[in-house]
């Protein structure tokens, strides 16, 4: 489960919005990781093409969703701890959603960056990826 200011965020609250910033805490020894993540996939193979309306020429695109609701980050270490143990031991947050890709990747870099989460202990992150 997601937490979006306290609340469950699901299918039905995305919206407008094609990510989200993320946090990962673990509740075992306190130690966080930050990311990002796509709701939406955003290729242009990966959208589902359906036919078209009635009376209409063109075909409609609809973007699918990406295993967002299973997602606990690319950091290594905690994707072994999810296999081993489950994924109880982790609460996840989403910290802010964000409406294009460039801003996606801007405020996980700035939220990286502001945390100082490379020269921190507490922080799973073994570093920042960047590209706007």
């Amino acid at each position: 489960m997601w937490l979006y200011q306290g609340k469950e965020f699901t299918s039905d609250d995305i919206n407008d919005a094609i990510g989200f910033i993320y946090e990962i805490i673990d509740k075992t020894n306190g130690k966080k990781y930050i990311g990002k993540k796509l709701l939406l996939r955003l290729s242009e193979n990966q959208f589902k093409k359906i036919k078209p309306l009635k009376g209409k020429v063109n075909r409609r695109i609809v973007s699918k969703e990406t295993d967002w609701q299973t997602y606990y980050g690319s950091n290594e270490l905690i994707k072994k701890i999810v296999s081993e143990e489950g994924p109880n031991r982790f609460e996840r947050h989403i910290l802010r959603l964000c409406f294009s890709k460039g801003e996606l990747s801007y405020r996980e870099a700035e939220l990286q960056f502001k945390n100082k989460v490379l020269f921190k202990e507490e922080y799973y992150n073994d570093f920042i990826g960047c590209r706007i």
